[in-house]
């Protein structure tokens, strides 16, 4: 697994998690322990948003970081999948 996939499989795993205790939350808004874990999963996967697009570019075309149409730019994803 190149080091690409390794942060975007993380990532996932963060974004995953931020859902899921979202929904939790507008069931039991009162766990202070379920709000403190969101927190942390969306700090983490702010961190680790960045560090994926400081090192491959952004993510989303709706970066505000740098240049807006940098997400175009090649290789695609399929062009760089290992077997």
């Amino acid at each position: 697994m190149t080091e690409r996939q390794r942060l975007l499989e993380r990532l996932a795993s963060f974004d995953f998690a931020v859902t899921e205790l979202h929904i939790y939350l507008d069931t039991h808004p009162d766990d202070v322990s379920a709000a403190d874990a969101l927190h942390y999963y969306e700090d983490q996967g702010d961190k680790l948003r960045q560090q994926f697009e400081e090192k491959f570019g952004p993510l989303s075309p709706n970066n505000e970081n740098g240049n807006r149409w940098a997400w175009i730019a090649d290789p695609w994803p399929w062009d760089t999948q290992e077997g």
